[in-house]
């Protein structure tokens, strides 16, 4: 019984140990802006002009980049890098086209061109 009641705490004390660490983890190391986000969307190149005000991008995070997936035919915007703004916020970086995404856990904003083809999104959760 003495052995049990050992086990058992043990048990108990890595269970306790293992979940308080993960509160230690920064928001920003981790997937929460993957996800789906709804609202007003576009895009636009030489053959067409899309554009929803009941829209969705589906964000995903594939390695160090990120794609969204637009709802309505919207061609996807695949392989963004982003860098941290802050503990809560990514912003786009690098020379794959030119505007602004940003990203949070609440919100998505799109203001981007690549290749003559321009995309925009203005979401929330």
């Amino acid at each position: 019984m003495k052995m049990f009641m050992s086990f058992m705490g043990a048990l108990l004390l890595s269970t306790l140990l293992f979940t308080s660490c993960s509160k230690d983890k920064d928001p920003a190391d981790t997937d929460i802006f993957a996800g789906t986000f709804k609202g007003k969307i576009g895009y636009t190149d030489s053959d067409q002009n899309i554009s929803k005000d009941n829209g969705s991008v589906f964000v995903t995070k594939v390695g160090t980049r990120y794609d969204f997936r637009f709802s309505d035919g919207i061609p996807d915007l695949t392989g963004v890098e982003f860098e941290k703004k802050d503990d809560n916020t990514m912003v786009s970086i690098g020379s794959s086209g030119t505007g602004l995404i940003t990203i949070n856990k609440d919100r998505l904003v799109i203001g981007f061109t690549r290749d003559n083809k321009a995309w925009s999104a203005d979401c929330t959760r």
